[in-house]
């Protein structure tokens, strides 16, 4: 294997690291968002969801709910989300109006009470809306949809907006899974991206929602920032397994000051190099590992017993928008500004801006601004885009069954691409599947990209992320 070692992990030589060092889309799904079109409007929403009417329950897929809530009251530099940065809370009761109407017009198109086992509140700052707005949006949900027994309900947390009291409301109100937004514990790191949160701020947050019994707590962390360093990195990975979250979702920095004008408080002399960013993921792999995590593939770590962890070792792990899960695939009704959901072979998204968002919802239409029907060589590509993400390894046979197909025939150019990253060590491939090897665990985007139609056929990938 062409791979040098870095605490018994192995990592692509400095050379295939230079060559992989590409733009590629960050696959939360395929096709990915950016292959979302304006010709795709709320009408055809609504065809999608009169389907999901009109279908038998045994062919329904579960459903979901995505609750989008942009704002913040501080701006981090690092940012690439769509949020809004104010400190005016009275914005909170005014967005809660506006969600109320577009769950209206969904439960107008499927009827109240549809059976809902997975929630996430995602942002922005969903703590950025008090305890009672908190309150108002959960009845409201619950008066809108069945909340199933047992099912997944997130939210995402700033450890700076919340206390203990705070999270044993979290706890009240049903939420039994957070998500705790640290990035980095180091103080240099934190000044940078205008983020000040320290370890001994978090540490008892994260011990109080353990007391709380919630089911899942994760931490995010992001490697590639200005001012980390591999020494640096270091010490966050070992006040990151002192805190011993079940979950772990550590991302790549994307810098893309063109697109996201508060990257350009940052200065890319102070980012870390495409060879010392991956040096950093290969420790964080190590470490992690020997303090009983599992890596579930992009991104994203659990411990052994953790349900996602289960889930992976019996196959039944799934990749969401929000990231993995151990649910079934599933439609998704998505909500709030940006919101992207998925109904039936369709995917849509909502207005950007809070005032394109509302105006829609003011004249009673559903506020989709772009979206994609997927063709059935999208959904073939996915199930293999997706087969590759969650498991690292794609039987052929599962394929021919699921889409009736014969795969090394339809991917017969895709098989011949990958035949470099084959001698690279990146997968192997064989008579019956591929094999994502430990090194190419490091490089799924470049694996999975030579399945993306769409991105074959791009001459402008630099607006893209860098894998590495």
């Amino acid at each position: 294997m062409n791979a040098v070692a870095i605490n018994c992990m192995p990592i692509p030589s400095a050379e295939v690291s230079r060559s992989l060092d590409v733009s590629a889309p960050r696959y939360a799904t395929y096709p990915t968002a950016d292959r979302f079109v304006e010709a795709f409007t709320a009408d055809q929403l609504s065809q999608a969801l009169l389907q999901r009417c009109q279908g038998t329950a045994a062919m329904l897929l579960p459903l979901a709910l995505y609750v989008h809530i942009p704002f913040c009251e501080s701006l981090c530099h690092y940012c690439a989300c769509n949020k809004i940065i104010t400190k005016r809370h009275e914005h909170g009761a005014t967005y809660l109006r506006y969600l109320r109407r577009e769950v209206d017009l969904y439960t107008a198109s499927l009827g109240a009470g549809q059976a809902v086992s997975q929630l996430h509140l995602g942002g922005g700052t969903p703590t950025f809306l008090t305890d009672a707005e908190l309150r108002e949006l959960m009845a409201m949900l619950r008066r809108s949809f069945t909340l199933a027994p047992g099912g997944e309900y997130a939210i995402e947390v700033d450890p700076r907006t919340i206390d203990a009291q705070r999270l044993a409301t979290l706890a009240e109100l049903g939420f039994n899974q957070l998500s705790f937004g640290v990035q980095d514990f180091d103080p240099a790191v934190q000044k940078a991206i205008h983020r000040i949160q320290p370890f001994d701020e978090v540490f008892p947050l994260v011990e109080a929602a353990r007391s709380l019994c919630f089911e899942s707590i994760n931490i995010d962390l992001i490697y590639g920032l200005p001012q980390q360093t591999p020494e640096s990195f270091e010490g966050t990975l070992a006040q990151l397994v002192q805190l011993r979250p079940g979950r772990i979702a550590l991302y790549a920095y994307c810098h893309q000051p063109h697109r996201f004008k508060s990257q350009r408080r940052l200065r890319a002399a102070e980012l870390p190099p495409a060879g010392v960013r991956l040096e950093m993921l290969a420790c964080a792999l190590s470490v992690l590992e020997q303090a009983g995590y599992v890596y579930l593939g992009m991104e994203h770590f659990a411990l052994a017993n953790d349900p996602l962890s289960v889930a992976k070792r019996q196959g039944r792990l799934h990749r969401t928008f929000e990231g993995y899960s151990t649910r079934p695939d599933c439609d998704q009704i998505s909500l709030g500004v940006s919101a992207i959901g998925r109904m039936g072979a369709t995917y849509s998204q909502n207005a950007r801006t809070l005032q394109a968002y509302y105006d829609s919802l003011d004249q009673g239409r559903l506020p989709v601004v772009r979206g994609l029907s997927l063709t059935r060589d999208d959904m073939v590509r996915r199930s293999v885009i997706m087969a590759l993400m969650c498991h690292q390894q794609l039987e052929f046979e599962s394929i021919d069954l699921g889409h009736l197909i014969d795969c090394k025939s339809y991917f017969a150019a895709e098989l011949d691409a990958l035949r470099g990253l084959q001698t690279q060590g990146l997968v192997e491939i064989s008579e019956t599947g591929i094999q994502i090897t430990e090194a190419g665990c490091l490089l799924v985007p470049a694996v999975v990209m030579v399945f993306d139609r769409y991105l074959q056929a791009d001459r402008a990938r630099a607006r893209f992320s860098r894998i590495i």
